[in-house]
């Protein structure tokens, strides 16, 4: 093979891989127009709480979304009830631990389309120090130039720990709790 020649042909190669490199990248999270809250019942009335500090990786290529990534780290100590003696009450050992458990995190492990502006997502999932196989819905969609990812994950609390001793009665504080977050993206 003639040097030019292979030249071409590493020049055409890397311009490939730069291509395809390009058309996935991390973007950057907009904290202003994203959520994550948690919604259970607490006597039978319906909670959300929101959680104030989380950051979000995602590496989202709409035109490959099986190669997308994407992972979560919640700060559980920000855990907003709507009462500062709620919040602190949260961050004790029977609840979160925060003291031990700082965050609680995802990361997916498959990304997989659905349909049209839907995804099905697989991953871990840590909190309190236990890991769980998850899975869950997801839509995703562009607003203003920027991917809004949507969902809800449905999780049992007591999986996790979350509320030991006299709080794993569930009379009190259903075990199903939903994870519902709305993650705004960008470059």
């Amino acid at each position: 093979m003639k040097p030019v020649r292979a030249l071409a042909l590493a020049s055409l190669f890397a311009s490939a891989l730069a291509a395809s490199l390009s058309t996935a990248a991390v973007l950057k999270t907009d904290p202003a127009k994203s959520s994550v809250a948690a919604v259970f019942k607490q006597m039978n009335v319906p909670v959300e709480a929101k959680f104030k500090t989380f950051t979000a990786s995602i590496d989202y290529d709409a035109a490959r979304p099986e190669a997308s990534k994407a992972s979560v780290d919640i700060q559980t100590a920000s855990m907003d009830l709507g009462d500062p003696e709620y919040n602190k009450e949260v961050a004790k050992k029977e609840w979160f631990n925060t003291a031990q458990f700082p965050k609680a995190s995802f990361v997916s492990t498959s990304i997989k389309p659905a349909a049209p502006g839907k995804l099905n997502v697989a991953g871990k999932l840590t909190i309190k120090g236990k890991t769980a196989d998850v899975n869950f819905p997801l839509t995703v969609k562009t607003e203003a130039g920027k991917q809004v990812f949507e969902g809800q994950l449905p999780i049992k609390r007591l999986a996790f720990n979350i509320g030991e001793g006299e709080w794993k009665d569930t009379s009190m504080v259903a075990d199903e709790v939903v994870i519902k977050f709305r993650v705004t993206a960008g470059q």
